[in-house]
């Protein structure tokens, strides 16, 4: 997908992320060797989230490959050092998922697909 687009696709998350409770501390934290696409608190939890914004929901899936995991945790100890008021905190990784609605359901807007905890 072009930038263009992972930018929209960013956008929509970070709007379902906030109807959700999360306040958004960060965009397109460029880290090292990786970037996080979403820095977000939840409570008392430290999200870092990667958005994919796809055709289909298996491209994106295989899009976070081991390498793109590595990249993120670098990242996110990164991010955590230079953020001490968050260092304490517990973290976790999201994946979100945006892809189009076909069909007569694609007045609805895209499908936005929320997966908790992806990287251990």
């Amino acid at each position: 997908m072009s930038t263009h687009v992972g930018n929209i696709g960013e956008t929509q998350a970070c709007h379902y992320l906030q109807h959700r409770g999360y306040r958004i501390l960060e965009r397109n934290a460029r880290l090292g060797r990786g970037e996080l696409d979403i820095v977000a608190l939840r409570r008392d939890i430290l999200v870092f989230i990667e958005v994919k914004a796809h055709h289909n929901r298996e491209s994106a899936l295989l899009a976070v490959n081991e390498d793109k995991c590595a990249r993120l945790k670098s990242a996110a100890e990164i991010w955590r050092s230079l953020h001490s008021d968050y260092a304490a905190l517990q973290c976790r990784f999201d994946l979100i998922i945006i892809t189009p609605r076909l069909g007569l359901t694609a007045w609805l807007g895209p499908c936005v697909e929320h997966m908790e905890d992806i990287i251990r």
